[in-house]
């Protein structure tokens, strides 16, 4: 018996049995990619019978991520989380991923890692009855399409790592992925972007491997030597470039944008339309930082400390010495703001950025706007970040956002994204993967 629910388990969509005959189908397969939807169903209860769902998953940093939903069994017996509502618990309503983008920590100032992506995020989903499990699957969500190829990069300089798409041999569009102020390579994006027929290099630009560990200065002769190499594969070579950026590394993608030559599109997720933190350098010229007055910080209700006003105005006197000359790229710019951030002011800056733009005669942008998203727009169905240890404040702060909005937006501006970079650096040759 117990080899015939092993060979079970393997099939189309996976269920898991116990002896109460109850079940959970996880359609079209228990098998994805970490950023497709699937259809929860549950199969064999008692018609009008309450029960809990329940999802868990634990990230690279052993933190378990849970959430939890009521539903009542139809007539049939069966709970179909694409149509009925959740009664209670992490969400309510109909939610048919509700399971996914509502995971949440016990530790609340925290951000799911995902840092090994050659191996699935797995996402346990329960049924419980008084408390009981009587039914249990799980949700394999892959992060790498079969075929993909992850090549560790350590390139004279510059280091991260390459990703490239898993068919054909090109050439293809190429992307530089720089991500936040931490410096580490973000693989699991382009590890999704690659799946998509584009050839990735996310790179890494402190706090990595030989690399100092917090960087007094940057100087885009680097990130140019990453871009160089990227051009340099013969999966890329006479392709567009493309770079995608979020937070600090946003206002990094502007400055190689605005010096660096041949930049095709460039995506810009909450970040600022001025140099920040640090001075930036390239040849004779340098962009200082903009200053910033820690007398601003607050406090929010919950005790976090918000960080949101204490940048200075890029229109100010000051300023105005740190802004991106960013009329110089004849590319084009999608600028991805969240007007509820709270780790400064995204969306003031990206309308200052569309508008120094438009002052300059282009229209060569443009502005994804959304209300109620935090910080860190990332990846379909990526747990929500309220709040965590921030690299330059050195404290834990608030990020700002609302979880259903901000998962909502996760998946509109991925979409986007990809049409974006397919418009602008040429439509990969791509075909379904998982």
């Amino acid at each position: 018996m117990t080899s015939l629910l092993k060979y079970i388990s393997r099939g189309f969509a996976r269920k898991m049995y116990y002896t109460t005959g109850v079940n959970i189908i996880i359609s079209p397969s228990y098998k994805c990619s970490f950023e497709d939807p699937v259809q929860v169903t549950v199969n064999g209860l008692d018609s009008q019978q309450r029960v809990k769902l329940r999802s868990k998953v634990t990230d690279d940093n052993g933190l378990v991520f849970q959430a939890s939903a009521t539903y009542e069994a139809d007539d049939n017996g069966q709970v179909y989380l694409s149509r009925h509502p959740s009664l209670s618990g992490s969400f309510t309503g109909v939610e048919p991923m509700g399971l996914f983008w509502a995971l949440k920590s016990d530790t609340e100032a925290c951000k799911f890692a995902k840092t090994d992506v050659t191996g699935p995020v797995l996402v346990d989903i329960e049924v419980l009855a008084d408390d009981k499990v009587i039914a249990k699957a799980t949700n394999e969500r892959h992060c790498m399409a079969d075929g993909v190829r992850r090549v560790p990069v350590t390139e004279g300089r510059i280091r991260g790592t390459l990703f490239l798409p898993p068919f054909g041999t090109g050439p293809f569009p190429g992307i530089l992925d720089t991500y936040v102020f931490r410096g580490f390579p973000f693989e699991l994006r382009a590890a999704l972007l690659a799946k998509q027929g584009f050839a990735v290099l996310a790179l890494a630009f402190q706090g990595y491997q030989d690399l100092p560990k917090r960087a007094e200065k940057f100087h885009l002769e680097y990130f140019e030597e990453g871009i160089t190499f990227l051009r340099q594969q013969p999966e890329v070579k006479g392709q567009k470039i493309g770079l995608i950026s979020i937070s600090k590394s946003g206002d990094l993608a502007l400055s190689m944008a605005a010096f660096l030559p041949g930049i095709s599109a460039t995506v810009w997720i909450n970040g600022c339309n001025a140099n920040t933190l640090v001075p930036v350098y390239y040849k004779d010229m340098c962009l200082p930082p903009l200053l910033f007055d820690l007398a601003k910080i607050k406090i929010t209700p919950s005790g976090m400390i918000d960080i949101g006003d204490v940048m200075h105005d890029p229109m100010s006197k000051e300023g105005l010495l740190s802004v991106i000359p960013i009329e110089r790229n004849t590319g084009n710019f999608m600028f991805i703001m969240s007007e509820a951030d709270r780790n400064w002011k995204s969306a003031y800056y990206a309308q200052l950025a569309c508008d120094r733009l438009k002052a300059h005669g282009k229209n060569n942008y443009e502005l994804v706007a959304y209300e109620k998203a935090g910080h860190f727009i990332e990846l379909p169905y990526m747990p929500f970040c309220v709040a965590n240890f921030h690299g330059v404040a050195s404290k834990v702060v608030y990020f700002g956002g609302e979880p259903k909005a901000h998962s909502e937006a996760q998946l509109d501006a991925w979409s986007k994204i990809l049409n974006f970079f397919r418009k602008h650096l040429g439509a990969a040759n791509q075909r379904s993967m998982l």
